[in-house]
């Protein structure tokens, strides 16, 4: 609940609830896809240990994380707690990735665009397993 509440706060506070849903859900998606570590920890904190170069930008920034706005942390831990507990609909589709409108990462363009909620735009890979 923590490592969620923490992503939610620095990946997506300015969002409405809905994108805030929206980002939880990619990153319990990645925690079952088997193409991820298998917990919510793992995947927030997955990268190489180099700056800029890991999944969640915030945690391999350089910058120390520090939550200076109580209300929005209330906000997103709630949602965190609601969307471990498998609360609201899909939104997403799958999604495995996002990003913000403002950038244009380069694998954006070999996945499949799922969803665009707020400033974030949702995909998923365009493999098909069993599983999917």
């Amino acid at each position: 609940w923590k490592c969620l509440s923490e992503a939610l706060y620095f990946e997506a506070r300015g969002e409405s609830v809905r994108g805030q849903f929206a980002v939880a859900e990619v990153i319990l998606n990645r925690v079952e896809s088997g193409r991820f570590p298998n917990t919510v920890c793992g995947v927030i904190r997955q990268g190489t240990g180099k700056k800029y170069q890991c999944q969640f930008t915030y945690t391999c920034d350089g910058r120390k994380e520090v939550i200076r706005e109580k209300k929005a942390y209330e906000r997103v831990a709630k949602v965190a707690r609601l969307a471990l507990r498998g609360a609201g609909q899909p939104l997403t589709a799958g999604a495995t990735h996002y990003h913000t409108k403002s950038v244009r990462p380069s694998w954006a363009r070999v996945y499949k665009e799922t969803a665009r909620i707020g400033t974030h735009i949702f995909y998923r890979h365009n493999y098909r397993t069993a599983s999917n």
